[in-house]
């Protein structure tokens, strides 16, 4: 049994797989990352959902406070969020301006689309770099929320450093990906 975790010949027939071979093996490893990533961001929002349905019983039906339920549903969801970015890039589900696809010639778009990665990989490498250094600020400060339950800040600074990470690293392969002359899709069986 696979679980979809393989990394050689990961990409089943009449999936893109990228010319080179060694940007082939990163972008698999990559792609089981964010299935693993996925798998786990999606246990957090069930488990979000949980602990929402919690506080709400909790504070209606037995009038209690609830604080840690908003910050730890906060914490998971923004985990989440992040986290799973570079999943919807793999699969360039992020919102996109495709009005002018249609409008330029095939070689001026491929130009384009590269340039669009480009800058994009280029933005998630400064944000990342920036959630890294605000994540080791929390952490070496001891910085904590407001609330009385006050949790560390760290936490979620950490994750949105990791999922903005694993984005630009996606964004970067598929920059070089598109730059190494773009992929093949793999015959069907």
């Amino acid at each position: 049994m696979s679980h979809g975790f393989e990394l050689e010949g990961a990409a089943k027939p009449g999936e893109w797989v990228p010319r080179n071979a060694a940007l082939a093996f990163f972008s698999a490893a990559l792609d089981a990352l964010n299935r693993l990533v996925l798998r786990v961001s999606m246990v957090a929002l069930l488990i979000t959902a949980a602990v929402l349905t919690y506080s709400v019983v909790t504070r209606y039906f037995l009038k209690s406070s609830t604080d840690w339920q908003d910050e730890a549903s906060v914490f998971m969801l923004v985990g989440a969020t992040f986290m799973t970015a570079a999943y919807v890039q793999s699969l360039r589900g992020h919102v996109g301006i495709e009005a002018l696809a249609t409008l330029l010639p095939a070689g001026v778009n491929r130009v384009r689309l590269v340039l669009v990665d480009v800058v994009s990989a280029l933005f998630c490498s400064f944000y990342s770099w920036k959630s890294w250094a605000l994540f080791h600020e929390a952490w070496t400060e001891g910085q904590t929320t407001s609330s009385s339950f006050a949790p560390p800040l760290w936490i979620p600074y950490s994750l949105m450093a990791a999922g903005m990470s694993l984005l630009a690293i996606q964004l970067i392969l598929q920059s070089a990906v598109r730059l190494s002359g773009g992929e093949v899709q793999k015959a069907a069986a």
